[in-house]
């Protein structure tokens, strides 16, 4: 096993929860995947007495939650539903969801002396660092008798008569049960790899088409050649697509479009289509621009629209909808049509960043094939799938985080 490198975000009584003595080859439960969703599994298969070994190719735990909300882990949303999840079953989410839920997590945070605070629409971050949940969770897992082995490769796993059988560069390990929380496929450079995808289908589990989500989108060449100076400006906005439309933050960047909004409705978007994006959806542009006229009719369109938006942005869309002359000068159908232009602007996206910069991946294996209860393969007794993995997709703003909580305590409570 590597020399692994985690040891700052423990505290030196969490090291006994290493395994430094080499593989336990025997054990009631493997857990493969040492993030969100496999180490609250651990934690509580541990906590009912099971012996629990977890197994990850990383050096360090949790590689995903430390680099969330910026360094502070948006660790859950106190609206976590049904409502705010996605999946070809949206039925699926709901056993787990109500069985261990925000206020779940969050005594636990509690319990470990974390700050907290609660931002905008519901989502809560550590006041300090995301390396305070990755703490909690290791010294969880010490208490529960959890082993994790770190800079482990596996290279198979096959099933046996008593359960299953994983071969890793430290040797073979076995034990009755064995949960997969090996994550989906973004951001590769942490080491995501479909590997969860893959297994799932050496057992015949069904897998639904997987794409990047919660991911800037791209634009062709002229569009983003024309919004270039636009790079690093920020507005309120609302972003549609379809019957869907989420109200946040708009950012121009140099490949396309991205900010909250933009992630939020890259898990909808398809490739093909148009989102409509309209820009302080708050404010009544139109109304703004007739009396922008009426009080001073010698300024121009982008002086007026500049009260309200950032002025590159406003002299952008000006010139896009290819209005000149002074306030007096303009008919109220030209600031009709510019109003449209703000908060009606119909945009057909090239592509997304994909993977590299995805948050999550959406869709994964078939709920079909699941328990809905315990995570369990209907076909496979002792084989779960948990976490990003299976078809289960939050919004932004920790309801990824809940899915995972969610779902790893209820195969650590069925395992």
């Amino acid at each position: 096993m590597a020399n692994v490198d985690f040891r700052p975000l423990m505290e030196k009584e969490d090291a006994g929860l290493i395994g430094e003595t080499g593989l336990q080859r025997k054990s009631d439960v493997i857990v493969i995947g040492a993030g969100a969703a496999g180490m609250m599994a651990a934690i509580r298969a541990g906590k009912r007495g099971r012996s629990v070994v977890i197994l990850d190719h990383a050096r360090a735990p949790g590689d995903k939650i430390r680099i969330s909300g910026g360094g502070r882990c948006n660790f859950t949303n106190i609206h976590a539903g049904p409502k705010n999840f996605l999946s070809a079953n949206p039925h699926f989410c709901k056993s787990a969801l109500a069985r261990f839920t925000p206020a779940d997590f969050i005594a636990m945070v509690d319990r470990h002396g974390i700050a907290w605070h609660e931002k905008t629409l519901g989502q809560l971050f550590c006041d300090d660092s995301a390396k305070d949940i990755i703490r909690m969770l290791l010294a969880e897992m010490r208490m529960a008798g959890a082993v994790l082995h770190l800079g482990t490769e596996i290279s198979g796993v096959e099933k046996t008569e008593a359960g299953f059988r994983v071969s890793t560069s430290e040797g073979h390990c076995e034990a009755s049960s064995l949960i997969v929380a090996a994550g989906g496929k973004s951001i590769p450079k942490m080491g995501a790899t479909g590997f969860a995808y893959r297994l799932a289908e050496q057992f015949g589990l069904a897998v639904l088409e997987t794409r990047p989500a919660l991911v800037p989108l791209t634009l062709d060449p002229g569009l983003l050649e024309s919004i270039a100076p636009l790079a690093g400006i920020a507005a309120p906005a609302e972003i549609r697509h379809g019957r869907t439309a989420f109200r946040e933050a708009l950012l121009f960047t140099h490949r396309g479009l991205s900010g909250p909004a933009v992630l939020q409705i890259s898990s909808y978007w398809r490739e093909g289509d148009e989102v409509v994006v309209s820009i302080e959806p708050d404010i009544d542009i139109a109304a703004h621009l007739k009396t922008a006229k009426q009080l001073n009719g010698r300024q121009s369109p982008q002086t007026a629209l500049g009260d309200i938006l950032p002025k590159r942005l406003a002299q952008f869309l000006v010139e896009r909808e290819k209005i000149s002359g002074n306030m007096a000068d303009l008919p109220d159908k030209a600031l009709l049509r510019l109003a449209a232009g703000v908060q009606n602007w119909a945009v057909k996206p090239s592509g997304s960043e994909g993977y590299r910069t995805a948050e999550v991946t959406l869709g994964g294996i078939d709920t079909a094939a699941l328990d809905s209860r315990s995570m369990e393969a209907k076909a496979v007794p002792g084989l779960y799938f948990i976490g990003e993995c299976v078809d289960v997709t939050g919004w932004l703003g920790g309801y990824n985080f809940q899915w995972a909580w969610a779902s790893g305590f209820a195969a650590g409570e069925c395992v």
